[in-house]
């Protein structure tokens, strides 16, 4: 099997070509360890920050944008969606507070990425 894909790692933008081999995963194309690294990540578990938004009420804004404490499966990032979704929070709420802890059992968390008050 075999993936082409663009390193995001740095400003580099590397071309790889991603190549499994039975149990071996060969890259090619980086210049670097950090795009080995990343090709290979990519290839097995491709992961994403999530960044959206939550419903609140009592504040000016009616939403709150929100962003992960790390990197999520990317086959998962539906279902972390869904879960943000029916998430209604009440303002006052503060830059780094915690809105959904180890969402869907990934580890994760969910962060305010803004401090919004009451309207």
């Amino acid at each position: 099997m075999k993936k082409e894909m663009i390193c995001i790692v740095c400003p580099m933008s590397c071309a790889l070509t991603v190549t499994q081999l039975e149990e071996e995963i060969l890259v090619d194309g980086n210049r670097c360890k950090r795009g080995k690294a990343f090709g290979e990540q990519e290839f097995v578990n491709p992961k994403r920050m999530l960044t959206s938004t939550i419903a609140i009420t009592g504040a000016r804004l009616p939403r709150l944008p929100v962003v992960s404490s790390g990197e999520l499966p990317l086959d998962r990032m539906k279902d972390f969606l869904e879960v943000l979704y029916r998430v209604r929070l009440e303002a006052p709420v503060a830059k780094g507070d915690i809105v959904v802890a180890d969402i869907l059992g990934s580890g994760v968390d969910i962060l305010a990425s803004r401090s919004i008050q009451t309207a």
